[in-house]
């Protein structure tokens, strides 16, 4: 070997080590300036509570500000695909909730950036959507509305919060697993979708618990079942759609991700800080008022539960044909 290639490996061994001292040094001192956690959702969407429960968390723990930049708009791409190009250092984060992650790939035939690239930070709650009829309706549980649905095809309708929401895919897994043929009446957003509920202009909806309790409560709204594995501790009186649909589970959910490249060490260091904040008694307590279930992943809990939910939502996409149109 040349005495010019010893100096030249030497050169490149000392600049590898200068750079991974520089990214340690930066890994220890995170975070050294404000961090921003972008929304793909408006102001005062349950998402966008969240994370402003979690940037207030954060700050108080590190003492920089954390700030919420919502940036709402097709299904939550726009908020993605600003986030997926910003610098891998932690300090530009997405706060996001199922359909930029996990439904849109498979939804859309084309999007400006691949949503599988992100790095999961974790996976902080889970709300269960519930099967809500008004009470006047054909129905009194679950199977009743099976029953009338197979005897009566395509006289039945559903709200969604529009085409491609978890409310829209939740109604056809549904429809696929009960055999049924049931109308899609999409909205714009949850809001007129359950208005229309409310006063009789659809049979039934998939949506949130946290949104319609209100109206369970003063028995204006039915619930027939709850999407989750298992009955919420809300309404424990009502079943688990899996009870009587094997295989069906619809969840919400809410999460944290980094841009790809971000250092694992930032990842983790972020993820135990969100794990702590969820375990506090208070920050609990606000999110099962919201309906929502703290939770608190690992990374490597939050991209096994990606893989799941991408799975689940794409055969559903794929089985029923559902689109983004």
């Amino acid at each position: 070997m040349t005495a010019r290639k010893i100096m030249l490996g030497r050169t490149l061994l000392a600049g590898a080590v200068a750079f991974a001292l520089s990214v340690q040094a930066q890994e220890q001192d995170y975070p050294g300036s404000p961090i921003k956690i972008v929304v793909p959702a408006a102001p005062g969407a349950t998402t966008d509570t969240l994370a402003r429960i979690i940037a207030g968390e954060l700050q108080r723990k590190w003492g920089r500000p954390a700030i919420v930049d919502n940036r709402a708009g097709a299904a939550g791409n726009i908020g993605a695909e600003y986030a997926i190009k910003a610098n891998p250092d932690g300090y530009t984060l997405l706060f996001s909730y199922p359909a930029p992650l996990v439904v849109n790939k498979s939804l859309y035939p084309k999007l400006a950036h691949d949503p599988d690239a992100f790095g999961p930070v974790s996976l902080v709650g889970t709300a269960p959507l519930v099967l809500a009829v008004h009470p006047n309706g054909v129905a009194n549980s679950v199977q009743q509305l099976i029953a009338f649905a197979r005897a009566h095809p395509n006289r039945l309708n559903y709200a969604s919060q529009g085409n491609g929401t978890t409310g829209h895919l939740a109604a056809e897994m549904f429809k696929s697993l009960a055999g049924v043929m049931i109308v899609h009446v999409p909205y714009k957003s949850s809001a007129p979708a359950q208005t229309a509920l409310l006063s009789g202009q659809v049979d039934m909806m998939f949506v949130e618990l946290s949104s319609v309790l209100p109206q369970l409560s003063a028995s204006k709204l039915r619930a027939l079942a709850v999407g989750g594995e298992r009955r919420s501790p809300l309404l424990p009186e009502i079943p688990a759609m899996s009870e009587v649909l094997p295989g069906f589970v619809a969840l919400t959910w809410f999460g944290m991700v980094a841009p790809p490249g971000t250092p694992a060490a930032i990842v983790n260091k972020l993820s135990a800080a969100i794990a702590q904040t969820l375990q506090q008694p208070d920050v609990a307590k606000r999110l099962l008022g919201m309906s929502v279930d703290a939770i608190g992943s690992t990374p490597a809990e939050m991209a096994l539960f990606l893989r799941q939910e991408r799975e689940r939502w794409g055969k559903v996409i794929r089985a029923t044909g559902a689109t983004a149109e």
